[in-house]
């Protein structure tokens, strides 16, 4: 029991930044393991006044694996009940007739909701991705009129080429030449972060250049803002509510971290003097009333182009991440992919490649809704209005019910027809860009991004892993690598091999 104890206090302590509240209360649960008989309910032991809660925090360090195997033994679905502080009931499902029913036929029962809104507005405010109802539809309509736009579609694809050739490729061929070790996982945030801010603010922080001070900052404090928010959901209301009002801990970090972001995206809004352009920002700023008024403040711009960069930022990026560390570990797929390449052919097994990967790594690992009314899911859970629905997406990628026998392997031929064209599957067998009314618009985009970054970087180099560098998921809204992925490069010759 002693090193056990000693390993969860160490965790609590040095990864999540928890206090003295937060330890103790999962020192409680530890103990009161040992004090009280066990009740089994799908799986999962109840503890006196703290439910559940105490298991999901002696598993935190791997929570999305330990989740996954609660779910194979709960035949894809159970309940979660949290401590009597959150009154928090919860179902955790894996099932895609359920997601079915969440994400479509019954949109309207299962909005974000209140207990959502709560933990993310001070990141997101209560723009699109944390709106619901006609707020989320009038944001999102005037989104994807732009995403689908001859215009916008053709400053994506020119800021993606340009990236790559001028500023990408140029950074690894100096790191070949250098020998020295690089992590892609941050090459690939300051990508994206570059890529995102000029298709919504129409500017280029220089980020994949070492940018300035500014832009460095901002990304940093963008990745602590996302990390703390998480907490939230694992941490009693009362406790960090307090905390946020006493700027204790992690929530003055918080507070700190979105002070940078406004800033920076507060500056940007400032120092447009017309709404002519091409990028998001643009297009929310021609949204009118019906007196002829800007719709949106300053203020409400700045919180949806938040959202649009962190939708933009984090998910690419450590999906690319994730896709290069299984082809270490998986040299037959890059060569066949290598060999696409040289066919000058469509793309479709690079396609199916980066699937597969999303399958087993999803950037988004889950999600939530919040029950608007009674109802029952197609493999009969019953929820009460108020409860929480929470789907896995890392799990779904992971059940044998939904993939088969091989569903661990990392093999793209599963996405591809006998005549090897890349084949979709339903979005609620395969919800990596969700489902339903709320269905991620930038896909295309995601793709046509992550298509050429590597194709690029395949062709141009081979690389290797350094030695002793150990890639696990961090705990987070998205599922970055914990400490990135350090990796050598050496140039290919110019037929790629």
């Amino acid at each position: 029991m002693g090193s056990n104890l000693n390993q969860l206090l160490y965790f609590l302590w040095s990864e999540t930044n928890l206090k003295a509240t937060d330890i103790g209360l999962a020192l409680l649960g530890f103990m009161l393991f040992h004090l009280f008989v066990q009740r089994k309910r799908k799986g999962l032991p109840r503890w006196p006044l703290l439910g559940m809660l105490p298991s999901l925090l002696l598993h935190l360090n791997e929570i999305h694996d330990w989740g996954t195997k609660v779910l194979i033994d709960s035949g894809g679905t159970f309940y979660f009940k949290g401590s009597f502080m959150t009154g928090l009931t919860a179902v955790v499902t894996a099932n895609p007739p359920n997601l079915e029913q969440v994400l479509r036929l019954k949109f309207n029962n299962y909005p974000k909701g209140r207990y959502f809104r709560s933990r993310v507005h001070d990141f997101l405010g209560d723009v699109i991705f944390n709106a619901d109802g006609d707020l989320w539809k009038a944001q999102r309509k005037t989104a994807n009129i732009e995403f689908n736009s001859r215009s916008f579609r053709a400053k994506m694809a020119k800021s993606v080429a340009e990236l790559v050739q001028n500023r990408l490729m140029p950074l690894l061929e100096e790191t070949a030449r250098s020998g020295n070790p690089i992590d892609l996982q941050d090459v690939f945030l300051r990508f994206t972060f570059d890529n995102v801010c000029m298709i919504t603010l129409g500017v280029n922080p220089g980020g994949l250049a070492g940018g300035g001070a500014e832009a460095r900052e901002f990304a940093r404090a963008f990745e602590n803002a996302t990390e703390i928010t998480m907490l939230r959901f694992l941490t009693p209301p009362i406790v960090w509510r307090l905390m946020r009002f006493f700027q204790l801990g992690h929530e003055r970090k918080l507070y700190s971290s979105l002070a940078t972001i406004n800033r920076f995206v507060d500056k940007i809004i400032g120092s447009r003097t017309g709404n002519s352009g091409t990028d998001l920002l643009s297009a929310f700023m021609k949204v009118k009333t019906e007196s002829g008024d800007r719709l949106y403040t300053d203020e409400k711009l700045r919180e949806i182009m938040v959202n649009f960069i962190l939708a933009g930022r984090d998910t690419s990026s450590v999906a690319l991440s994730w896709f290069f560390w299984l082809l270490l570990s998986n040299p037959r797929v890059e060569e066949q992919i290598l060999a696409e390449i040289r066919s000058l052919k469509p793309m479709h097994y690079l396609h199916a490649a980066l699937s597969e990967s999303l399958r087993l790594f999803p950037s988004v690992p889950f999600d939530f809704k919040e029950v608007d009314s009674d109802d029952r899911l197609p493999d009969g859970s019953y929820l009460r209005k108020g409860f929480w629905l929470i789907y896995s997406i890392y799990s779904m990628g992971r059940m044998e019910s939904i993939w088969g026998k091989d569903c661990m392997e990392f093999r793209p031929e599963r996405w591809l027809d006998t005549g090897g064209k890349f084949v979709a599957v339903s979005a609620y067998k395969y919800p990596v860009f969700n489902g339903g009314p709320r269905i991620c618009l930038g896909k295309d985009f995601a793709y046509y991004q992550m298509k050429w970054i590597a194709a690029t970087t395949i062709w141009g180099f081979r690389m290797k892993m350094v030695a002793g560098h150990v890639v696990e998921p961090k705990l987070g809204l998205t599922l970055y690598m914990k400490n990135g992925l350090l990796v050598t490069l050496k140039p290919r010759d110019p037929l790629g091999l």
